[in-house]
């Protein structure tokens, strides 16, 4: 009964080892997995906010402000408000090289009124607020998405 009980505790002490063998993220990795955590809670507080030009609030908010907010309550990084300003920060950053928390711009018309401001989640995706269905994720493979995207910048 005693080589049982020995048995036993040196399997478990096997498959638990196994278990932990593994290093916590670290490094650009680990800031991603942060990264995406806070977008998917802002996204989930803010789904569905209806799209109001100038607003900045959970009754209503624009493209930019909720870029504006989402950086400042998830990362405590003051951005410009409008959309036009937005596009002087940080480096600019190709497609195929954008990560969780980059800002993708997208020219919807023509002027400043034109232009259109998201945040990269992650698998070509991105959060924002839309005009016609407010606080939304999107897909950067979208037709229409990948029509207008216009750049990216990593802040």
């Amino acid at each position: 009964m005693k080589g049982y009980y020995a048995l036993r505790f040196l399997l478990a002490s096997v498959i638990l080892a196994g278990c932990s063998s593994h290093a916590p993220p670290t490094g650009r990795l680990a800031d991603s997995i942060v990264v995406i955590a806070q977008l998917n809670e802002q996204l989930r507080q803010w789904y569905g906010t209806p799209y109001r030009y100038g607003g900045i609030d959970r009754g209503g908010v624009d493209c930019s402000g909720f870029v504006y907010r989402t950086y400042r309550d998830r990362f405590d990084i003051s951005l410009p408000r409008s959309t036009e300003a937005q596009i002087s920060l940080g480096t600019q950053v190709s497609r195929d090289e954008l990560r969780p928390g980059d800002l993708v711009f997208f020219k919807t018309g023509s002027g400043k009124n034109g232009l259109h401001v998201g945040i990269y989640d992650t698998n070509h995706q991105f959060i924002h607020a839309s005009t016609r269905h407010g606080v939304i994720r999107s897909s950067l493979n979208n037709v229409y998405w990948k029509r207008v995207y216009w750049q990216a910048r990593r802040i």
